[in-house]
């Protein structure tokens, strides 16, 4: 199961779509003028393009089980408790911090999005405004206390 924004699940489908058409036509192509060529035994570019093939296959059958399996995080309106979707600011030793709670594959700490998945997600998830956490990092525990969640 596979949480997942609207605007993450319709990613997944465009990149579902470009693998389907325009990637699948490249490599139609690239495999017609590598037989082109005679023998495919020693065709080193007709290998790689099968390789290539099978690859996409691979990514084309992830992607459509994601999407099948995806769960639409759809936007909080609990206020009280931390779930996947709500944005949440908090109180640590770094100052304040901004993150949202959002699948793995929409995970992007650098903006603040951050995975129900991973330690400090999964630490925040079901907590209450005010509640205090305690995180284990490699470099020691971290402390947070939850100041809004929206």
């Amino acid at each position: 199961m596979e949480y997942l924004s609207a605007e993450g699940l319709e990613k997944l489908k465009q990149q579902l779509q470009e693998l389907k058409t325009a990637r699948r036509r490249d490599i139609a192509s690239r495999l017609e003028h590598a037989k082109s060529l005679g023998d495919l035994s020693e065709n080193a570019e007709y290998q790689e393009a099968k390789e290539e093939q099978s690859l996409v296959e691979s990514e084309i059958v992830n992607l459509e089980e994601m999407i099948r399996d995806a769960v639409l995080i759809k936007k909080s309106r609990r206020t009280d408790r931390v779930e996947v979707g709500s944005t949440i600011s908090v109180k640590s030793d770094r100052g304040e911090e901004t993150y949202t709670i959002v699948g793995s594959e929409e995970a992007s700490p650098a903006e603040g999005k951050i995975s129900n998945e991973s330690p400090l997600g999964r630490t925040f998830l079901g907590k209450c405004l005010g509640d205090k956490v305690e995180v284990k990092t490699p470099v020691g525990a971290a402390h947070y206390e939850i100041l809004s969640i929206n």
